[in-house]
């Protein structure tokens, strides 16, 4: 989407942020905006800087802010704890970082109605302690516990668990908004059901700040499960693997997850995390998590998963039965992205009909051998979500060896390209969880037709006329 040139911040307009947020809450130095010049994500080519970055206390001064902003047609950039992964809070065109750090209050846990109120640059890591004190629980965990509620209600965020307890959608019962114009609306609030007009609410989730800014949430909460077992299935090939999943699934097992990871990535975790994965048999193995509020049921569920991964050919069976074994577990996977990330060139987030998954990963292993590139990929099989992550470096008798520039540097975009055509022909979407940001802009076009990016782009511009609130971003 297309606008007019935006206006630079002046001495004036800079005064005026100022006055509106305080001094000590403005930077204004180029060091000290280097950190909001990317994301997760720091590829150089996404990398930018904005004019000014300004750290609001409330609604009402992100209302100043955005009224200054659409006055003088300056764009602004909303910011939580930069943990995407798509340059989704990385400035564009100059302009304004409104970050989130002095709205971190948990305003309320309603125990009555097991909900709680929480403004946008409360971490995730901070929310579940907060909700855990009175005996509640907020299901989605992305992975990242740096990422803020702001952050996560505008990428409509995942996770390992999102094949039983659903995403951050499910969950967010009501916000305020602050609009591009500055006026401040409530969608929804604490109630469980509302078929009171269009869901504005639901258009705000997932909309990675292009609409609005949140400024505070209503967040539905769940009482947790008591116990909860892992099981580690080994496979001879990730193909069995896969084709167990919807066994599972039919046998009226509702597992919390279910991933699947390629054993390549693991002696290289094993060794940068200093932790010990529970086997290393075959190619790839499923991790499936169940809990509940009876030991003996459980162990009873864990049962019949096993049978039924014997009979589609598991080599093994691993149970974590303690907390104990079930966090080294869980750490592993949580941290697969921490031992690659250092190489990595793009992080795709493609979904596929759950039973594509090995027909997507064996175009990986093709694709891996044309462009002489390495391609770890594990995600979350229950539900199609795919990570494959396309690195400029490979592993040789178990070290890194860095790829030549131009080896990589066209090639991992074809390799890109190659993989969202395969997608596409599978029936798969752009995105699972991540969202578009920057870098997955360029390809919404093949998987949205014409008119719904043309519904897509009015439904901006109702919002957003003057196009301010984080530019060059989805479309």
């Amino acid at each position: 989407m297309t606008s007019a040139p935006y206006t630079k911040i002046s001495e004036s307009t800079r005064s005026k942020i100022i006055n509106i947020t305080g001094a000590k809450n403005v930077i204004t130095d180029k060091a000290g905006m280097e950190d909001f010049t990317h994301d997760e994500y720091s590829l150089d080519k996404f990398k930018s800087y904005p004019e000014l970055v300004t750290k609001p206390g409330s609604a009402a001064q992100v209302s100043e802010l955005l009224k200054l902003a659409n006055s003088e047609k300056f764009p602004v950039y909303p910011r939580g704890g930069g943990t995407g992964l798509c340059g989704g809070c990385v400035p564009t065109s100059g302009g304004l970082v409104v970050m989130f750090e002095n709205m971190n209050r948990v305003l309320e846990v309603d125990t009555q109605n097991i909900m709680a109120v929480a403004e946008p640059g409360v971490s995730l890591a901070q929310f579940y302690k907060e909700v855990e004190k009175h005996g509640l629980h907020f299901p989605p965990h992305p992975g990242d516990e740096n990422a803020t509620i702001g952050g996560v209600i505008s990428t409509n965020a995942g996770g390992s668990g999102a094949v039983k307890y659903g995403v951050v959608r499910n969950y967010v019962k009501g916000l305020e908004v602050v609009l591009p114009t500055g006026e401040i609306i409530h969608t929804g609030g604490k109630i469980m059901k509302n078929s009171t007009g269009y869901s504005l609410l639901n258009l705000f989730i997932g909309a990675e700040g292009t609409l609005g800014i949140v400024t505070k949430a209503i967040i539905n909460l769940l009482s947790p499960a008591q116990y909860s077992m892992t099981l580690v299935v080994p496979f001879a090939e990730l193909s069995g693997a896969i084709s167990t999943v919807p066994e599972i699934i039919r046998a009226k097992i509702n597992p919390m997850t279910v991933e699947f990871i390629e054993k390549d990535i693991i002696p290289l975790a094993e060794k940068h995390l200093d932790r010990k994965w529970p086997q290393s048999l075959g190619k790839a193995d499923l991790m499936i998590t169940v809990d509940g509020d009876s030991e003996d049921e459980l162990l009873k569920v864990c049962a019949r998963i096993s049978d039924i991964c014997i009979q589609n050919g598991a080599l093994e069976i691993f149970v974590a039965d303690t907390k104990e074994k079930q966090k080294n577990i869980l750490f592993i996977r949580s941290n697969l992205y921490e031992v690659i990330k250092k190489y990595m060139l793009e992080d795709l987030d493609i979904v596929v009909p759950r039973a594509n998954i090995a027909e997507l990963v064996a175009k990986v292993r093709e694709l891996e051998k044309k462009y002489g590139m390495w391609m770890p990929t594990y995600g979350h099989a229950a539900d199609g979500n795919v990570h494959v992550h396309i690195l400029k470096a490979v592993t040789r008798n178990g070290e890194w060896v860095e790829l030549p520039e131009k080896d990589w540097k066209t090639n991992y975009e074809k390799a890109t390209e190659d993989l969202y055509s395969h997608a596409l022909k599978m029936g798969g979407q752009l995105s699972g969880e991540h969202g578009i940001g920057i870098l997955k802009k360029k390809f919404i076009g093949s998987f949205l037709d014409a008119k719904q990016l043309e519904l897509m782009k009015r439904v901006k511009a109702v919002f957003d006329p003057n196009n301010i609130l984080n530019p060059g971003k989805i479309i």
